[in-house]
């Protein structure tokens, strides 16, 4: 991704310090930080500095490393283990994070001293990196015969360079259309309480010069009912093995308008986040935040200050899921870097034993 002619990644390591952009913060600011610690990079993760399926997998691989790099050489594997505990416990949703944290606790369990497993760790935590973004990439590659010219795309919360190491997953196929010289255009639902799709996914397109138009989660069904969206395109915190898929809140919403109105609906993931031990929908478990995310909101005023103001009475009772599950059968297909698949179990399961190397769509 590149923002102000400048290269960046999401999330990044440099000697031990986890770096990464404050997504709390954008559009309105864009800040690096910086994570000294597992702790630190676990703080992050939990309270949303780094989001999106993706990229808190990187970012807790990356903290799995830092964890390696602080563990005591006497104590090893249980300060390890101890900080593996944290960093599970930061968000329950997301696939990517249990597989980051499995993995690298995987393979330092397979070398035989301290100074072996503190590089292993670093060098599984940069492999999750650079495979996350390799596996966007080539989601945008692979989903161009999805994307006609022109094409109305409809896309839901944030699943672009934000929440991935690179490319993402969602926009991927957008972004590799629009440097193809197609005509596309997005429609970026705002995504309540969050405002991801308003606050990240719009900051994301303007970047990169897509053209999108900005909509309140409300008007999806209207510009479905009036034909103007050719396909939706979402992401995916976690997917089971029946292809049921868990999604930011509302993403159920748009898959069954999506069905009555005919149009293709299309989840875009990597096989990261594909859950073979997970069998359906209902064994994913569902995070609730905190009630404050949907009682007050954060933006600049007209004199460009930014603060953040209630937009609900005082005791007000609320319920703030973060995520929905959509059932497969609402899904038209699954996105991988390994290519389309259908989204029923036995296709799932032959995809994900199948060789990369044979991916297509």
């Amino acid at each position: 991704m590149r923002v102000n002619d400048v290269s960046y990644r999401t999330v990044w390591i440099d000697e031990g310090v986890v770096k990464l952009i404050d997504q709390r913060r954008l559009p309105f600011q864009f800040e690096i930080c910086s994570l000294a610690t597992y702790q630190d990079t676990a703080a992050a993760i939990k309270d949303m500095t780094v989001r999106g399926a993706g990229a808190i997998g990187v970012a807790a691989g990356y903290a799995m490393a830092q964890a390696a790099l602080q563990a005591h050489d006497a104590t090893f594997d249980a300060d390890v283990a101890a900080a593996a505990s944290v960093i599970r416990a930061t968000r329950p949703t997301a696939r990517n994070l249990f597989y980051a944290v499995e993995r690298v606790l995987e393979g330092v369990a397979c070398e035989p001293s301290v100074a072996r497993k503190r590089a292993k760790a670093v060098e599984i935590a940069q492999a999750i990196a650079d495979e996350d973004a390799a596996a966007g990439q080539r989601i945008g590659e692979l989903g161009q015969p999805l994307v006609p010219s022109p094409s109305r795309i409809l896309t839901h919360c944030n699943a672009g360079w934000l929440a991935f190491a690179d490319w993402g997953t969602a926009l991927a196929p957008i972004y590799a259309a629009h440097r193809q010289g197609k005509r596309v255009e997005v429609f970026v639902m705002e995504t309540r309480p969050r405002a991801q799709g308003a606050k990240l996914t719009a900051w994301e397109l303007t970047q990169e010069g897509v053209p999108f138009t900005l909509l309140p989660d409300t008007a999806a069904g209207h510009v479905m009912r009036q034909g103007l969206v050719d396909l939706i395109l979402v992401g995916a915190d976690r997917i089971a093995a029946n292809g049921d898929t868990a999604n930011k809140i509302g993403t159920y919403t748009l898959a069954v308008l999506a069905k009555t109105h005919h149009v293709p609906f299309y989840v875009a993931a990597p096989t990261s986040t594909i859950d073979l031990g997970c069998p359906n929908g209902a064994a994913i478990p569902i995070e609730e935040r905190a009630d404050e995310e949907v009682l007050w909101t954060t933006g600049v005023t007209a004199a460009g200050q930014l603060e953040r103001v209630r937009t609900a009475p005082e005791r007000t009772s609320v319920r703030n899921w973060a995520f929905d599950v959509t059932p497969a059968e609402y899904l038209t297909g699954i996105l991988t870097e390994r290519g389309l698949v259908m989204p029923n179990e036995r296709a799932i399961r032959a995809l994900m034993h199948a060789s990369p190397a044979s991916a297509s769509v």
